[in-house]
């Protein structure tokens, strides 16, 4: 079970820190990641974190969000700076075997949280 929070309002150029509590599976052993779904398009990646802590991203979040782990808090976290109105969405978090092959895929993931909304304001 993954529970993501964190999500509110922000202003353009504002800051968010998201978590995603994992429980049920050995957190240590799988890969995280964070997706979004904006209103009518499809869910697309954002960030990714390994089981061995190697990080990957979108092209439109390089040097503005930043993902982590905690594996004594069976926790992932993204921090998003800079944040813009165009990073609004409902951010779902999602665990899974991922390797460098595949962590962009949705395919590549097993569990999935209940997604946390992330809205910016202008």
């Amino acid at each position: 079970q993954l529970q993501a929070s964190g999500g509110g309002l922000v202003q353009a150029g504002g800051s968010l820190r998201l978590s995603c509590a994992a429980s049920g599976y050995t957190f240590s052993t799988y890969g995280m990641a964070w997706f979004r779904q904006a209103p009518g398009k499809e869910r697309v990646f954002v960030a990714a974190v390994t089981w061995k802590a190697m990080t990957y991203y979108g092209d439109s979040v390089k040097g503005r969000f930043t993902i982590s782990r905690d594996n004594a808090k069976n926790t992932v976290y993204l921090q998003m700076n800079n944040l813009k109105p165009e990073d609004t969405a409902v951010y779902y978090c999602a665990a899974g075997g991922i390797y460098s092959g595949n962590y962009y895929s949705r395919n590549a993931y097993t569990y999935w949280g209940q997604g946390t909304q992330v809205t910016v304001s202008s």
